[in-house]
């Protein structure tokens, strides 16, 4: 843990070095090998450029001693905004445009690539990415199913590849203080953690319509069983609709479940509650934009998450966040700051991120932390070089995402699920356990 901190802190630095605009780099791709070492140059592509890959882009390309080789999109019309992010980063070499992310793979120069497709992509993408030797940071969730994750999780160690899942408080160097102060008894046994998400989101319909030009929707779909092209589905509110998303509950839930076991030191739970509905509009979306989960652990403690899709109000002055609380008091945190109370919920410490960025923007589909995007890739660059273990590997992002998954199956069952707690699989529920995996366009089925 030690170790872990140092680095951190080290790379907080250098965030904040580039967040005011240094360069990074003044040397073209063709001055190195290709051979990653301590100094050499790193040769990264991008895969899925709406809103967050092309953020994410730009935040690769600050990285010293990284090129963007290529960037990847089924999409043409997103390639001008892509390439301005990397030109933006200060990368004075234009990467290659790519519709097809199998020839990217079959681009022996490229060391890793950087996944942030639909969420039906993120797991047989990452596979690919690993069979053809590269190194794979892909966005939450690792996958779209219980099964999924364990796929990945094979993957990684069979192919003995760096897999970060983006879960970037992992890296965030005054979240792990304060979970290091949690973990050193702060405030006593940590026994319970309530952790939320808000948005104003709207009401979503969709209608046939025919396929832009510009749009590969063929390779869109991929593994997902084939369904005609609908409007307004394309490119984000697939995250409403089962055969391509997983809701709320991983689309923004993941992040801070995840940061919720890891103060609380828990794995798997249980058993699951999980309730809400689609309440704020009647209109075609499959997802709740209202749900509660609540999960219990062996022991002897709880973590609640509740979503608002679509009401803004804040929970304790913030639109997402994380509270624990201790026999001895309680802790808030939002990621980039945490506060200490005592039982009377009195406050006794407060601690800020000195990142040179605004503080979290928590509804910001591109990047609700600059500052946080930019350490947790250089953590995955530096597990790369070193040949380690990332913050948030492809085991520790199956663990998060396998309760969400879970407790997306008891809302759409409406029934509580008993699990065990050693392996995260579904007790005694046959019908529960029909949907561990799903069905895929034949073909694009992924296999390790």
């Amino acid at each position: 843990m030690e170790n872990r901190r140092k680095f951190i802190q080290k790379m907080a630095v250098a965030s904040a070095a580039m967040l005011a605009g240094e360069k990074t780099f003044a040397f073209t791709a063709k001055s190195y090998r290709h051979i990653i070492g301590a100094n050499d140059r790193v040769h990264m592509a991008i895969i899925g450029l709406n809103g967050r890959g092309t953020s994410m882009a730009g935040t690769f390309a600050r990285q010293k001693n990284l090129n963007i080789a290529t960037v990847c999109d089924v999409d043409t019309r997103v390639f001008a905004k892509a390439l301005k992010a990397v030109a933006d980063a200060g990368q004075a070499d234009a990467p290659k445009t790519e519709g097809d992310f199998r020839k990217v793979l079959s681009d022996k120069n490229i060391d890793g690539i950087y996944i942030a497709t639909p969420d039906h992509w993120h797991t047989p993408m990452t596979i690919l990415g690993c069979q053809a030797g590269k190194h794979v940071y892909v966005e939450k969730p690792i996958s779209h199913n219980p099964h999924e994750g364990e796929l990945v999780t094979a993957a990684a160690k069979k192919y003995k590849k760096v897999v970060q899942m983006g879960a970037q408080r992992r890296s965030a160097p005054i979240l792990t203080q304060g979970i290091e102060e949690l973990h050193k008894g702060v405030i006593g046994r940590v026994y319970y953690a309530k952790t939320w998400y808000t948005n104003t989101r709207k009401a979503t319909f969709l209608k046939p319509g025919a396929v832009p030009a510009e749009l590969n929707y063929e390779l869109w779909q991929g593994p997902a069983p084939r369904k005609p092209y609908q409007e307004g589905l394309i490119h984000y509110n697939w995250h409403w609709f089962w055969h391509y998303g997983t809701g709320e509950a991983l689309n923004n839930g993941t992040h801070e479940y995840d940061v919720a076991r890891w103060g609380l030191g828990v794995d798997f739970p249980e058993h699951i509650t999980s309730t809400g509905g689609r309440y704020a509009f009647k209109d075609d979306w499959q997802t709740p934009d209202t749900q509660v989960v609540t999960m219990d652990f062996p022991n002897r403690t709880t973590i609640m998450w509740e979503s608002r899709s679509c009401n803004g109000r804040k929970v304790e002055g913030a639109d997402r966040g994380i509270i624990f609380y201790g026999e001895g008091g309680s802790l808030d945190t939002g990621g980039d700051s945490y506060k200490i109370y005592d039982q009377e919920g009195k406050l006794l410490k407060e601690v800020k991120s000195e990142a040179a960025e605004p503080a979290v923007q928590g509804r910001n589909t591109a990047s609700v932390s600059a500052s946080m995007d930019s350490l947790h890739v250089a953590d995955f660059i530096d597990a790369m070089r070193n040949n380690r273990k990332p913050n948030c590997d492809a085991e520790t992002g199956h663990i998060t995402c396998l309760s969400m998954h879970l407790s997306n199956i008891a809302w759409r069952l409406k029934r509580d699920l008993k699990v065990d707690p050693k392996t995260g699989h579904i007790l005694n529920d046959p019908e529960a356990q029909k949907m561990w995996s799903r069905t895929y366009e034949p073909g694009w089925e992924p296999k390790v």
